[in-house]
């Protein structure tokens, strides 16, 4: 006959708790830290720090920089089952179909990844330029309108960071690569609230973008319409879709609200 337990089997693994408490470490504030700084933040002994990060580093999800630590983009698959189960293209189809369908153009939603735009979902009426884009896409954030939505929700620190990081290259004759010009266009983007582009990523786009924001009002990704720049100028795609790219922006906000965790996830 067994022996019953007095007291129930502990399953918890205290290697990856620990192991998480590092990754958590990093914040929007704080993406580069030293071991001493992830030590603190996850109320490790250094040493126990220091393995977790050396495991971190050789599966993909750490790299180091001198005495430095940061997060790679590979730690994003960690939340690939979340983003799954939130099925964001599901949530923004009603949406982005709507917008298209009004439009005759495209619609997309992207968020940042480091300095590019990623596609999370998108929709078009049409084909009209030899730039298509799909969910997954990846694009330089410095000559996109919802790059420069994106960059203008980011913190002070930050956005320097990326200016120092980020080579602007000339994609056409029209794309903006003066920081301080670039700079100056964030800065227009954070205070009207919106940013356009025409001929700068790639001859042909055209295209306006708003931001989405969760429940604290922080910019989390970027809405936009686009088209063709023979079809219709930046001035007038402004002037007759701008309002409803607002009041959709508005809607998904709101929708994304409703999101089983994303409220309290974006407290922390």
């Amino acid at each position: 006959m067994k022996r019953r337990s007095s007291a129930p089997r502990r399953e918890a693994m205290g290697g990856l708790a620990k192991g998480l408490d590092v990754i958590r470490a990093f914040t929007r504030e704080s993406p580069s830290l030293t071991l001493s700084e992830i030590a603190a933040h996850a109320r490790l002994p250094a040493a126990t720090a220091r393995r977790c990060l050396l495991t971190l580093a050789e599966l993909g999800y750490v790299m180091q920089s001198g005495r430095n630590f940061l997060l790679r983009p590979k730690v994003l698959e960690l939340g690939a089952a979340y983003l799954e189960s939130m099925d964001i293209e599901t949530l923004t189809k009603t949406y982005l179909e709507d917008l298209a369908r009004q439009t005759g153009d495209s619609a997309a939603l992207t968020v940042l990844d480091g300095t590019e735009i990623v596609y999370v979902a998108r929709t078009s009426v049409r084909t009209l330029m030899r730039l298509e884009a799909h969910v997954g896409s990846r694009f330089p954030a410095y000559p996109t309108s919802m790059g420069r939505v994106l960059l203008a929700g980011l913190s002070a620190e930050r956005l320097q960071r990326y200016f120092e990081s980020e080579q602007f290259v000339a994609l056409t004759s029209h794309t903006v690569t003066d920081p301080g010009k670039l700079m100056k266009l964030v800065e227009e983007c954070r205070r009207v609230g919106y940013s356009a582009v025409e001929d700068e990523l790639a001859y042909g786009v055209v295209a306006v973008a708003v931001p989405v924001y969760d429940q604290s009002r922080r910019v989390v990704a970027a809405l936009n319409t686009s088209s063709h720049s023979k079809k219709i100028s930046k001035a007038k795609l402004v002037r007759e879709r701008l309002a409803l790219l607002q009041e959709l922006s508005e809607q998904i906000s709101r929708e994304l609200l409703r999101v089983p965790g994303l409220s309290l996830s974006t407290q922390n």
